[in-house]
């Protein structure tokens, strides 16, 4: 598994959000100066969020993007399955794939769905609240 940049920067994003959600809606160039991110890239990124019901987002004066839920409320797996599709360590565990061929008689099978299984629950264990408290991110676990 590979978390691509798109991935990594809608974590950003959304820790971004969770730290600054009293102030209500953020504006798109906020979080980019924030971020050291190009609005374009960003602006991709936060409708895919959006479209997806993660963020409100409003144009025009007072626009801006918020969180839909409170912080403690979305996992870190949830936002990476949105962005990156799967994070199956292997493609034939993918959930748009059937397996292989190979399947019943294969020796690593199992080892590549115990893997599966700990990156999903390790990453559905951490909250974008738990991201937002640590300003290094990982004290709070």
């Amino acid at each position: 598994m590979l978390v691509s940049t798109k991935g990594r920067y809608a974590l950003r994003v959304m820790v971004d959000l969770a730290e600054h959600q009293d102030e209500g809606r953020i504006p798109l160039k906020e979080i980019a100066e924030r971020q050291g991110v190009s609005e374009k890239y960003l602006e991709n990124i936060l409708s895919t969020l959006v479209r997806n019901e993660l963020l409100s987002g409003m144009r025009g004066k007072g626009g801006g993007y918020r969180l839909t839920r409170p912080a403690c409320d979305y996992s870190v797996g949830e936002i990476l399955r949105l962005t990156e599709g799967s994070l199956s360590p292997v493609a034939c565990l993918d959930g748009d794939q059937i397996g292989c061929e190979r399947v019943n008689s294969c020796p690593t099978i199992r080892m590549w769905k115990s893997l599966g299984t700990m990156i999903n629950d390790y990453l559905d264990g951490i909250t974008l609240a738990q991201l937002a408290e640590s300003p290094r991110g990982m004290e709070c676990l």
